[in-house]
């Protein structure tokens, strides 16, 4: 399949021939689901953290004498029936957190999926690799304005990249990064997804 490229005044310089593995696939909600989850579960903290047995300080003589007092048997104040003592089966901190492995498969299907329903609903757009800085933020806002890409991910090639960068920092409504740091999350964050065409030839080679 083909798509415009356009320049920043919004006229066709060309055509680009797209991969159907990453801009027409049909949309898998499952793997979707399943990709977002995970990351929403690694940008959790697990701190929660609670002693156990072993990370109690304190003597480890035994309380009182094993026979002839007519109470149960304990060795140490540092069990947990005791206050003061650790705790049983309490959260673990980080390290134990556990979370499913995902596959490389199923993270090129999920950005296909994603990337493919912005195609599909006219969401996606195609700039030529920006030729001259764009320096000033009012710039870069006419520009997105022109597109009605306000809300926007923007990934592009690392020319082009360094060229807007400094106008769209300030810009708290969009992201730009390259085709090494974005997300499943950050595709259906925004609801525009604008690629140069440097940016999708790279794309093509990492996720095609």
């Amino acid at each position: 399949m083909k798509l415009d490229v356009i320049n920043i005044e919004g006229k066709k310089v060309d055509n680009i021939e797209l991969s159907e593995k990453i801009f027409s696939v049909q949309i898998n909600k499952n793997v979707i689901a399943l990709i977002l989850d995970w990351q929403l579960n690694h940008l959790k903290t697990r701190t929660a953290k609670t002693k156990q047995r072993n990370e109690i300080k304190g003597s480890t003589a035994k309380i009182y004498a094993q026979k002839g007092t007519g109470g149960a048997r304990h060795s140490s104040r540092k069990a947990p029936i005791f206050v003061g003592g650790g705790v049983a089966h309490g959260p673990k901190g980080e390290t134990k957190y556990k979370t499913r492995k995902l596959n490389k498969s199923e993270k090129k299907l999920s950005i296909a999926s994603l990337i493919s329903e912005k195609n599909n609903t006219k969401n996606l757009i195609v700039f030529d690799d920006f030729s001259k800085e764009i320096k000033k933020t009012k710039e870069m806002n006419t520009l997105l304005n022109k597109f009605q890409a306000k809300n926007s991910l923007i990934i592009l090639d690392k020319n082009s990249k360094d060229k807007i960068i400094k106008s769209a920092r300030n810009i708290a409504t969009i992201k730009v990064t390259d085709v090494n740091h974005f997300s499943a999350f950050d595709i259906i964050k925004f609801k525009k997804i604008i690629f140069t065409e440097t940016a999708i030839k790279e794309l093509e080679k990492r996720y095609a």
